[in-house]
């Protein structure tokens, strides 16, 4: 890479080509358009069914009551709308904020930018894992390949050089490269063959199986009881018309359409309240798995500690210093070289945290000694590799003199470069073990020197290295880290600490952490287990070191063979397939590449451990929410379809007809998509263990639970409408009165259905606010629609008195009562 940058675009001069060319995108938004919306609404059997009642009632002459339920239409259409809207509003800030971002230059300064604000003319940086975002030219280059197979279809990596040109797409498999955009948007190569990158959806999780499932179960169910209802009212009482109307309003009171409402509601306003704790969702389907998750597999630099290094020891020969006994003095000249050394093994510019230390320190202890460099080339880098862990820079110095070679990495691989006797190899190792027990990264260093102008080997080994020191880096542990961890462990959640460090720095980090462990297993021992041994003893080791990437995905496999649900976090492009493979995969936000965010499902935009714990929390609450939301909405229909069926079979007059399921859609969606959604969770919630993966959504005894209290409701309230028919009450307040208390029971059916727990103080603690205003609203529409006269006019009510609304109204308030006596017995007899 280039030890200068240029300067790049001025912020005023990228917002106005942002302006003049549009956004980095190919065109092809992922927002539905508002009249796409509205068709899919209108396509709804629910609102066919309300179309198809006013049809009925046009045919038979009532062009009044056609208007009025084309009125219930509209409003019900619009809230749908304005549901979905902001359903897509929610999803699409996620998709811009998982998109690919950008490292440009401008005015001078380096700085990440959402991918689709890059313009024609910035100056992009690319690292190793990063999605490039524009075609362009390549300035400079270090060792640049990319991944062009989305548009040639070819796997093999392609090498580029200065000159040639990126393209919007393709992946940095590895190197570094300085790029000029020329295109953005369509007019890219990839706009013009019109592909498209991967975007955020909900996909078929099992959750939306089953859900989608009883859907289809219940639409066949309510449509052979609907045929069956207007065949027997025909074949009774005679006119096909009403018939039609009475098979429609059965039909519209057992479809659940509630339910496809309820999902997507739920989860993208969970992955908004994801968002708010820096947790970012790229796949919907993955807030229904946390609550399932056993293993939570995670790296420890930046995820358990804060990925903020400093120099805190340095070993030369058999002399030691520590940082702290130095305090503000001047470094000793024995640890100068080391030092130096050190920095020389370094990028120039760079961005991991351990090197960014070494500069830091040597531009505080090393000006003006002769140990910096800054006049000198950098010939030739060797990269670190899973074969050896070590990197080696090469040098050209002043004319005449030989180039140097530094070299930094794990001590075992410095010494095994530095072909060092078993005796110093001895030493080096017990000096290398006590700064990891003291859970400090530890590096060695070491030093040649190579003949100018003489061919430059291609394997470090080549090189004839001398052994300078040892440097002991602190990244200290993140403050909230060990009640994370305590937070998983009484949640039956098991942490397992996945590292490429030292095994002893891991084995004290994962004690500070709180971490238990009988022993670490390291990437070598890894190596040598067979499928048998690795399982055996993945049940008591929760500490893996030196573990290359690829065993990753060993350790994932293994542990879901199992039958263990695995979250796992990770950063680099090697990371990826092991991301995949996880039932979660949870990508470093600040480190992390962009391959590893693609194959994630959540991202963690501050890289923090606790964030995980509480998107956990948070999945487990949605899914409790959700669970008994279904709950309640099973229990509302059944007397809705009771007060649809029940008077044809007893020869009463009708009591529901289509326009008072819409009023109900009404209050049910509200219900069901803004008090449940907004439910806190239980205190309790991460106290139990995970949810089993089999375990469906709703489980027989709260089915149960909803058939008992909805058949109890439509029990009383067709004992109500024949008292009060038998009274000589007209039928339409005998309706009235029912359907009042029909209503206000379902606002009091909330109470209790909002927690798994008896008695009353679950039923009023913690209720959120927006349910105190969703129950007041239901009341005060059912006030104007049944006790105003014009309104109760066309709603086909017949006012109701005063006294008489409060009566039928408070038989509906006192429900609340036998509704949790059922709950509290079904209770009991778990």
């Amino acid at each position: 890479m280039p030890t200068e940058s240029p300067h790049g675009l001025d912020p005023d001069a990228a917002a106005q080509r942002l302006r003049e060319d549009g956004p980095n995108e190919l065109g092809t938004s992922q927002r539905r358009p508002l009249a796409n919306i509205a068709w899919e609404v209108v396509r709804e059997p629910m609102f066919l069914l309300l179309l198809g009642a006013g049809a009925v009632y046009l045919a038979m002459g009532d062009p009044r009551e056609a208007l009025v339920l084309l009125g219930f239409v509209v409003i019900i259409m619009g809230v749908t709308i304005a549901q979905e809207r902001r359903t897509d509003n929610t999803l699409a800030t996620l998709r811009d904020l998982s998109s690919p971002r950008a490292l440009v230059i401008r005015a001078g300064q380096a700085q990440r930018i959402a991918g689709r604000e890059v313009v024609v003319g910035d100056v992009l940086l690319l690292a190793e894992g990063d999605r490039v975002s524009a075609d362009g030219e390549l300035l400079e280059t270090h060792e640049l390949a990319c991944d062009e197979s989305m548009l040639t279809g070819e796997s093999e990596a392609v090498p580029k050089q200065a000159g040639h040109t990126v393209f919007a797409g393709t992946l940095v498999t590895s190197g570094q490269a300085m790029v000029r955009v020329t295109g953005t948007g369509s007019r890219t190569e990839l706009g013009r063959i019109g592909r498209s990158l991967e975007a955020i959806g909900l996909e078929n999780s099992p959750l939306r199986i089953e859900v989608a499932r009883l859907t289809r179960r219940l639409v066949l169910i309510g449509v052979t009881l609907s045929i069956l209802l207007a065949v027997l009212f025909f074949s009774l009482r005679g006119g096909w018309l009403d018939a039609t109307l009475a098979g429609i309003t059965l039909a519209m009171g057992i479809l659940p359409q509630e339910f496809a409402v309820i999902m997507i509601v739920f989860m993208a306003l969970g992955a908004r309240r994801m968002a708010a704790r820096q947790v970012l969702t790229r796949r919907l389907g993955a807030i229904e798995t946390l609550g399932q998750t056993t293993v939570l597999c995670v790296d420890k630099t930046g995820t358990l500690t804060r990925n903020r290094m400093a120099v805190a020891a340095l070993q030369v020969g058999e002399q030691a210093l520590e940082m702290h006994d130095l305090g503000d003095g001047a470094l000793p000249e024995p640890f100068h070289e080391l030092l130096e050394y050190a920095v020389l093994a370094s990028e120039i510019d760079p961005h991991d945290p351990m090197e960014q230390a070494f500069h830091r320190f040597a531009g505080e202890q090393l000006a003006d000694t002769g140990h910096l460099h800054p006049q000198w080339a950098l010939a030739q880098e060797y990269e670190l590799s899973p074969r050896l862990l070590a990197m080696s820079h090469l040098w050209h110095g002043a004319a005449g003199t030989a180039d140097v070679v530094a070299t930094k990495g794990a001590p075992e691989a410095i010494a095994d470069l530095c072909h060092l006797e078993p005796a110093a190899r001895a030493l080096l190792a017990t000096q290398a073990d006590a700064m990891a027990d003291r859970g400090l990264r530890v590096l060695g260093v070491a030093k040649a020197r190579h003949r100018e102008h003489a061919a430059h080997p291609d394997d470090q080994h080549d090189f004839d290295f001398d052994f300078v020191g040892l440097i002991g880096l602190a990244d200290p542990l993140r403050p909230q880290v060990p009640q994370a961890v305590a937070a998983c462990r009484r949640a039956g959640i098991r942490v397992i600490m996945i590292t490429g460090d030292h095994p002893r720095t891991a084995g004290a980090i994962a004690a500070q952490a709180g971490i238990d462990s009988p022993q670490v297993i390291t990437g070598a021992e890894l190596a040598d287990l067979d499928a048998t041994a690795l399982a055996q003893r993945l049940r008591h080791v929760n500490v893996f070191a030196r573990v290359k990437p690829q065993q990753k995905l060993t350790l994932i496999e293994a542990l879901k063979a199992g039958g263990d649900i695995v979250a796992m976090t990770g950063d680099g492009v090697n990371d990826a397939p092991a991301l995949k493979a996880a039932h979660i995969g949870i990508a470093m936000g600040r480190r992390g590449t962009d391959v590893a965010r693609e194959a994630a499902a959540l991202v963690l935009l501050d890289d923090d451990f606790s964030a995980i714990v509480h998107a956990i929390a948070l999945g487990r609450r949605i899914y409790a929410n959700l669970r008994q939301a279904m709950v309640y909405t099973l229990a509302v229909h059944v007397p809705i379809v009771g007060l649809s069926l029940l008077p044809v079979l007893f020869g009463l007059p009708l009591v529901l007809v289509p326009l008072h399921i819409a009023f109900l859609e009404l209050v049910i969606d509200p219900a069901c998509s803004i008090v449940f959604e907004a439910q806190p969770a239980h205190p309790a919630l991460m106290e139990q263990p995970p949810r089993a993966s089999g375990q469906s959504l709703v489980s027989g005894a709260q089915v149960a639970l909803g058939l008992l209290q909805g058949g109890l409701l439509t029990l009383v309230l067709i004992a109500l409408y024949a008292a009060l028919l038998a009274q000589a009450l007209p039928a339409e307040q005998a309706r009235s009165a029912v359907f009042v208390a029909l209503v206000s029971a379902n606002a009091m059916l909330i109470l209790p259905s909002r927690s798994v727990r008896t008695g009353w103080r679950p039923m009023v603690s913690g209720l959120p606010p927006v349910a105190a205003w969703v129950l007041a609203g239901t009341l005060l529409a059912l006030l104007l629609a049944t006790a105003v006269p014009p309104l109760a006019q066309v709603l086909r009510f017949a006012p109701l008195s005063m006294p008489a609304w409060l009566a039928a109204c408070g038989l509906g308030l006192l429900m609340l009562l036998p509704f949790d006596l059922v709950k509290r017995a079904l209770a009991r007899k778990r």
